[in-house]
């Protein structure tokens, strides 16, 4: 009987404290990795202050200073506390997959400086210089976030051309490094329905190893004869 009803088990997430992470150390797949389970931690939390009905600037307090009687405060406090290191740790996740991605450009920068002249690659004199980027230009990148599972016939998704195994590298405006677990997707299926969503794909062609990249247009509809907005099944890489 001593369970809490309202602390539902949150999966464990980056160690935050006093102890920094050196983030630098880790690769553009782990970086996402952890980006993917602080946010997972962060909505976990979120739903404990919500069960109390309070936010992060809530007062604790009466009107008339008193400690309020409706909710547990020290689990509140704790969880507060839990979620600013969280955050904290976000940004700085972030602002490492935005050098990330800097490096990545000048990379694909200094190759593209290096002319074919006569057969033979001469390489540009002056250094690489990556252009301005921001997360929100990771799109361009094209790392699959998701992967299509199933699609049902004649639905939207049949129609837009989508194939089950497809990897999917954008939808819409959300990317590998905003989908936060699809939940992103689902927001542009309903800000959308009746309206044509880019969907941007890898194909792997059958019987073979090459790839195809793919521009589709998905256009969320009701009453297509199936359940959901699109007829299909995306799960998560």
């Amino acid at each position: 009987m001593g369970d809490n009803i309202h602390a539902p088990t949150v999966a464990s997430g980056p160690t935050s404290g006093p102890v920094q992470r050196d983030w630098s150390k880790l690769s553009m797949p782990d970086l996402m990795q952890e980006k993917e389970k602080i946010e997972g931690e962060l909505s976990a939390l979120s739903t404990v202050l919500n069960s109390h009905g309070v936010t992060m600037r809530s007062t604790l307090t009466t009107f008339d200073g008193f400690p309020r009687d409706d909710i547990d405060i020290p689990q509140v406090r704790a969880t507060r506390v839990r979620m600013i290191h969280l955050q904290n740790d976000h940004k700085q996740v972030m602002q490492h997959l935005e050098k990330g991605l800097h490096a990545h450009f000048a990379q694909l920068q200094q190759a593209q400086a290096s002319a074919t002249t006569n057969g033979t690659s001469v390489p540009s004199t002056a250094p690489p210089v990556a252009p301005p980027i921001s997360v929100a230009d990771a799109s361009a990148l094209g790392t699959p976030f998701a992967k299509v599972n199933s699609v049902e016939p004649r639905s939207p998704a049949d129609q837009a051309g989508l194939q089950a195994g497809d990897l999917v590298r954008a939808f819409g405006s959300v990317h590998w490094l905003n989908h936060e677990r699809l939940s992103k997707v689902a927001e542009v299926v309903q800000q959308n329905e009746g309206r044509a969503v880019l969907v941007k794909v890898s194909r792997k062609e059958e019987g073979g190893s090459q790839t195809t990249e793919l521009e589709l247009q998905l256009t969320p509809r009701r009453n297509w004869g199936g359940r959901g907005l699109l007829g299909c099944h995306l799960v998560p890489l």
